[in-house]
């Protein structure tokens, strides 16, 4: 029994990463162990929740591991903590396009069995708050929303019309923020920027809105919530029960780090090392050769865009990465790991594994894709079939080698990727808890 939050909003821009970041950081440095999760794809919000708690930050995607691996991945991150906050994503009942509550963060809450906090940005009204809040708390007899926290609350007046109209709600208000630059965090083309980019900047970010958040929440009041939620009754996901291979050498995995590939879920190297791979971390900015020993290479997403010119300036480890490449070993990249293998990025010359060039675009390309395998490859048998996202301002021409890697049916019929000898390079981020045979697949492959 793990007591849990589920931190929701109305809409995207309320303050969700705001206040479950400030509830992480206030409760840990309270003296609880503090599970950090959210809900949907995001890379980025997770790095700054590990920051706030000590603890690897957890997604929950029920489009891409399925709803029966909510619970039991959740278990499975939560276990041993006095306390989960679970930050939502878009809307509370905003899910896939199309697929009805599917992703959304109303599922995952009832998934949970978990109270919802839902956070209102109140800047430009009074009484209409409780019709808001009202509407939210009556559209799913299902879901229970065990409170409301308003955020940019402009003075005193103003907390006190809203808490008088929300006395109608029969919802009670459970903290009152206002609006204040100290814990902003700056932004760009794919959101905030990464922790690793900025950790010093990062870290007094967190302290504020731990700050804000003791100031103008009851902490009490919120731990008594989620205290008051029912047991879960799920086993807890074990990366070892899904991959089970054992080998007497462990070979390397290499994994790129650092603040250009940020972009990973925390169960894959947990499922490589499962599966039997001594999971090595480098950084393709600093390191100029690849850890001794590499079998296999993991690229996942990031900025290399930001990053072009010192990673094509790290010329040692951009030659090490080709020769890995030409000598068969398995390489899989994501999105970042793609326009890495490239020829090259906005002109700057990239490994060059791959025969295509990538640049920068002004199309967000943003989405959940249903994918099939097209070509075998070090991660999946070609017929393969995954659920997966892509998030990205950057194009690569062409888009598709020879062999593609995926081909897409939703929303729209496409191939894409490339996989060439033990490449296997894409824009489709997945996640391996889904299919945990990727790993173990890509970790035999890196044994041969």
């Amino acid at each position: 029994m793990v007591a849990r939050l589920v931190i929701a909003a109305p809409a995207s821009g309320s303050g969700k990463t705001t206040v479950a970041t400030g509830l992480m950081a206030a409760f840990t440095s309270a003296g609880l162990t503090v599970s950090p999760h959210k809900a949907g794809p995001d890379y980025i919000d997770p790095g700054y929740h590990a920051l706030a708690t000590g603890r690897p930050g957890r997604n929950l995607d029920a489009y891409l591991c399925g709803t029966e691996l909510i619970a039991p991945l959740f278990a499975h991150g939560a276990a041993g903590c006095d306390l989960a906050v679970v930050e939502g994503v878009m809307g509370l009942y905003d899910g896939a396009a199309g697929a009805g509550e599917l992703a959304s963060t109303a599922q995952i809450a009832k998934l949970l069995r978990a109270p919802v906090v839902l956070v209102v940005d109140a800047s430009s009204q009074s009484r209409s708050v409780a019709a808001l809040v009202h509407g939210f708390a009556s559209w799913d007899p299902q879901m229970r929303i065990g409170g409301v926290i308003l955020n940019k609350v402009a003075s005193d007046r103003h907390a006190e019309l809203l808490r008088e109209a929300l006395e109608e709600s029969g919802v009670p208000v459970l903290g009152v923020l206002r609006r204040i630059q100290r814990a902003a965090t700056p932004s760009r083309h794919l959101g905030l920027v990464p922790v690793a980019e900025r950790r010093a900047d990062a870290l007094a970010s967190v302290d504020a809105m731990a700050e804000l958040v003791r100031e103008g929440c009851d902490l009490e009041a919120l731990l008594g919530l989620a205290r008051s939620a029912p047991s879960l009754g799920a086993e807890p996901w074990e990366a070892g029960a899904a991959s089970g291979l054992t080998t007497s050498a462990p070979p390397v995995v290499a994994v790129a780090g650092g603040p250009a590939f940020t972009f990973s879920y925390a169960e894959h190297p947990e499922l490589l090392t499962a599966a039997g791979a001594d999971v090595v971390t480098f950084d393709p900015l600093r390191d100029e050769q690849l850890p001794d020993g590499t079998s296999g290479l993991v690229i996942g997403g990031g900025f290399p865009e930001v990053y072009a010119p010192e990673l094509s300036a790290n010329e040692a480890l951009r030659k090490a990465v080709a020769g890995l490449a030409s000598s068969g070993a398995p390489i899989a990249a994501e999105c970042a790991g793609l326009l890495y293998l490239a020829r090259s990025l906005d002109g700057a010359p990239m490994c060059g594994v791959l025969d295509a060039e990538a640049r920068m675009s002004e199309r967000l390309t943003l989405g959940y894709r249903e994918a099939v395998a097209v070509s075998d490859s070090a991660l999946a048998a070609a017929g393969t079939r995954l659920n997966g996202h892509e998030f990205h301002r950057t194009v690569v021409e062409p888009a598709a080698g020879p062999a593609p890697a995926w081909g897409m049916h939703r929303p729209e019929r496409r191939v894409e990727g490339f996989v060439q000898q033990g490449v296997h390079a894409s824009y489709l981020h997945t996640h391996w808890a889904s299919q945990p045979g990727m790993a173990l697949r890509f970790v035999e492959r890196c044994t041969r």
